[in-house]
């Protein structure tokens, strides 16, 4: 998205994008992080930003739900959340929105497990699934999708457990507004399928 942003916009130089996980990113805004456009992976995290001065009117950009990560020859077996119970469990930690999203699915399903390890970001735990390292890691759909050494399983109802996307600008900078606008686009909800997202708000899906 920013490869097609900067070509449509040559005279803005994108510096960096910092990809950990979004209360880590929220601590580095509120400590004073020079940062022009903050997008979350949920909405509790973003608040925290708002809430704390920082941000102007945060819009849904994507959704996303949660899958069950497996090395793709599955050796655990693992076809639901259920028998996650009995195995090596990766999930993100708490306070991160992947973990959050975990423990309300595992809540809904009445599931109760000792992860053997809590990691602060979705990559953490996908690294962890594909080296064999865990039998298995909940995870968000979209980090599935192009890992060739995983597989992902639908549990029963995911669909009930929607992390929504917002994004804002942090300043009064034109070119981080113009950002924003090449998300919600078309061509930015297009790019964000083509990853495995669902949409926005600003398509009237989200």
């Amino acid at each position: 998205m920013a490869k097609e942003f900067q070509a449509e916009h040559p005279e803005v130089q994108i510096a960096g994008i910092n990809y950990d996980g979004s209360s880590t990113l929220a601590t580095q805004i509120v400590e004073g992080a020079d940062v022009d456009v903050f997008a979350s992976a949920d909405e509790r995290t973003m608040a925290e930003v708002t809430e704390a001065g920082f941000g102007h009117e945060p819009v849904i950009f994507a959704s996303n739900t949660l899958v069950i990560a497996v090395p793709k020859d599955n050796p655990a077996n693992i076809g639901s959340l259920s028998d996650l119970a009995g195995a090596s469990t990766v999930l993100c930690a708490a306070q991160v929105p992947c973990g959050n999203a975990s423990r309300q699915l595992l809540e809904n399903a009445g599931v109760e497990l000792k992860p053997v390890s809590e990691e602060q970001n979705v990559t953490a735990v996908v690294q962890k699934v594909a080296a064999g390292e865990a039998d298995a890691g909940l995870v968000y759909a979209s980090d599935v999708q192009d890992e060739p050494d995983l597989a992902a399983i639908v549990p029963e109802g995911a669909d009930e457990v929607v992390n929504s996307y917002p994004i804002a600008t942090l300043d009064q900078n034109p070119a981080a507004q113009e950002f924003l606008d090449f998300v919600i686009s078309e061509r930015g909800q297009e790019i964000l399928a083509e990853y495995g997202f669902g949409g926005g708000a600003a398509q009237g899906n989200g």
